[in-house]
Formats: C-alpha cells, sequence, structure tokens
C-alpha cells in the first residue's frame, strides 16, 4: 500500500514538471497540489454557505413561530358575553317594591312588616298586609323575569361556547390559544353570574314570602286580641241580611 502511495506521488511529481518545447515558450502544466488545495478551499467555503443557509432558515422558521405565537385570536365573544352580562344586571336592578338596597329592606321591614301593636288602626294593619301581599307577588314576578332571561342566554352561550372551542383547536400560536382559552373562562364566569343572579332572585321571593307569613301571624293575634278584649270584643246584634 505504501509502495503504490509513492508511485503515485512520483507519478504526479513527473506530471507536473514544466516542459519547455523548443520555440523556447513554456506551457501551462497541472498542478495536482495546488488543485487540491482549491478544491478543499471550496468545499470549506461551500459548507460554510450551507451552514449560513441552515441558520437562516433557523432564523426565519423561528420568526414565524414567533409571529404566530404574538398572532392574536381573530373571534371575540367579549361583547355578547357583557350582554348578557348587562341583561341580568338590568333585572335586578328592576326589582319591584324592594329592591336589593340594605336601607330600604330595613325601612320597609321597619314599617310594613314590623309586629303589630295595638296603637295601630284596624285600616293600618290591613294595608300593611296588602302591601306584604303585593310584594311576595313582586318578588315572585321578579323571579320568573330572571330566569327567563338565564334560559334565554342559554342559547347564546352554547353559539359562544362551540365558536371558543373551534378557535381554540384552530389556533396558530401559543397567544391565540391562551385567548381561546381567557374566554371560555369569561363565559364560564358569564354563566356563573346567570345562576347567582337566578338564585338571589329566588332566595328574595322566598324570603318575603316567609316575612309574609310571620307578619300575618303576628297580625293575627293581634287582631285576635282585640276581638277578645273586653269592652271592645264582638258583641251580638240582630242583622237584616235581606230586604
Amino acid at each position: 500500500m505504501n509502495r503504490l502511495r509513492r508511485l503515485s506521488a512520483a507519478s504526479l511529481i513527473a506530471i507536473a514538471i514544466v516542459h519547455v518545447p523548443r520555440d523556447g515558450k513554456a506551457l501551462i502544466v497541472f498542478d495536482p497540489n495546488n488543485y487540491v488545495q482549491n478544491v478543499l478551499t471550496a468545499a470549506r467555503e461551500l459548507q460554510q454557505i450551507n451552514n449560513q443557509i441552515t441558520l437562516l432558515q433557523n432564523q426565519a422558521q423561528m420568526l414565524i413561530n414567533q409571529a404566530r405565537n404574538l398572532a392574536s385570536l381573530p373571534y371575540s365573544s367579549l361583547q355578547q358575553l357583557e350582554q348578557s352580562i348587562q341583561r341580568t344586571q338590568q333585572l335586578l336592578g328592576q326589582a319591584q317594591r324592594i329592591a336589593y338596597d340594605v336601607q330600604q329592606i330595613d325601612r320597609t321591614f321597619s314599617t310594613t312588616y314590623a309586629p303589630a301593636s295595638s296603637s295601630m288602626s284596624d285600616g293600618g294593619m290591613v294595608a300593611n298586609a296588602q302591601a306584604r301581599w303585593q310584594n311576595s307577588v313582586a318578588s315572585l314576578q321578579d323571579a320568573m323575569r330572571v330566569q327567563a332571561t338565564v334560559v334565554g342566554n342559554l342559547d347564546t352561550n352554547r353559539t359562544q361556547m362551540s365558536g371558543l372551542v373551534t378557535a381554540s383547536q384552530g389556533a396558530s400560536g401559543a397567544l391565540q390559544a391562551s385567548q381561546a382559552g381567557n374566554q371560555l373562562l369569561a363565559l364560564q364566569a358569564q354563566q356563573l353570574s346567570d345562576l347567582t343572579a337566578s338564585v338571589v332572585a329566588q332566595s328574595r321571593a322566598q324570603t318575603l314570602e316567609a316575612a309574609q307569613r310571620a307578619a300575618a301571624q303576628d297580625q293575627g293575634r293581634e287582631q285576635l286580641r282585640r276581638f277578645l278584649a273586653q269592652g271592645q270584643g264582638y258583641q251580638p246584634a240582630t242583622v237584616q241580611m235581606f230586604h
């Protein structure tokens, strides 16, 4: 093997000898060493160019990925969710007769729902009983209105949930996926808000109904006391019913 290498080297040296013809002009001959060096240099430069191309491709892909991650979600359900919440809030704010206000509740329970006293007239007790009945009826109507609004929001919520799930599954980057997830959480919060409003309205109606029964029992005891009181109780009398 070494002998073949020496023969090859000798042959290359022999080829590389400059031949001078008779007219005295030198001919360009092939230099294998120079050729090999040039080829190696060109190969190294080509490899560097390939490395640079690969680096540029990686950088371009990284920029594309960053652009996808920063792309905003084209679908938004915020306006529809806000409208649903506003409808429910408006109904709660339109509570009839006794609103969701602590001071108004305290004033009403200190008068209309106050214990019947001996100084209160019969007409006053009847008026309070009628007012309590009206409060109970109004609160039941308010509860049903809120419940109807919550039921009406279900179809809107279903449409928004379908759109958000589709947008989340087709998200091209982290930002779009995160925004879709945030909107799904907002939808869940809106549904919890509707549920809370419905429970509050129903509880208000039940509370006023219970307060009405308690006040009616107290008023009944006072009326019975007046009926049985000496000197002011029932006195039999002749009554002509038909002419």
